[in-house]
């Protein structure tokens, strides 16, 4: 019977992988077994005690983890990897994959760990779907997104302009606009100077 080899990965220094730890141990991973990486993210090219763990394994053994997430973040790269296992014939075990433990040294683990990893992949398509959609909405509306103040266009101030002429309190205009009841006033006054320099095109100052 081959050997159980665990790794365990945090993102960021100040994360303890104490309970990825506890959790391969209880799963049968012998302490000199566990490789650890700290600080180091899912998706980054250099993982050095990952590539340990697997220059340790052999015929016969399985890389265990508590996450498919440990593995990297791309529904691709973990199936190639389940592939280049199989191919060594080594398998490959998560102890938290839709709720269940899954050892892809069954063929019905290697079929679900095929599923779980694509629908894995589908739900973070669709956060990202949704973030952009809600970044498309707000930019729509002249919405700060956190970077770059919007610019908004001359219509926008003048329909800003309509909404405190029909009573609207212009703080709550300012406030919708994401800026100062100063700055709006002043961008009022430009569009006002500017309407009517176009209606005055001959007349100067004297």
């Amino acid at each position: 019977m081959g050997k159980l080899m665990g790794y365990a990965r945090v993102s960021t220094r100040a994360q303890d992988t104490d309970r990825q730890v506890a959790d391969l141990l209880a799963a049968g991973v012998r302490r000199d077994d566990l490789y650890v990486d700290h600080g180091v993210s899912g998706a980054h090219a250099q993982r050095p005690q990952f590539d340990k763990a697997l220059d340790a394994l052999h015929e016969g053994d399985t890389l265990v983890v508590t996450t498919l997430d440990r593995l990297g973040r791309s529904t691709s790269n973990m199936l190639s990897l389940a592939d280049e296992l199989r191919t060594e014939q080594v398998n490959l075990r998560v102890l938290n994959l839709g709720g269940g433990n899954v050892d892809t040294g069954t063929p019905m683990g290697s079929m679900v760990f095929t599923v779980m990893a694509a629908l894995a992949q589908m739900e973070l398509e669709i956060k990202r779907e949704r973030v952009n959609d809600s970044n498309t909405k707000r930019r729509d509306a002249g919405m700060d997104l956190g970077g770059r103040r919007p610019i908004f266009s001359d219509s926008q101030i003048a329909n800003a302009r309509r909404l405190i002429e029909q009573g609207q309190p212009a703080s709550h205009v300012a406030r919708d606009l994401r800026m100062s009841r100063a700055t709006l006033y002043r961008r009022i006054a430009n569009l006002d100077a500017q309407q009517w320099i176009a209606m005055h095109p001959g007349r100067t100052d004297d």
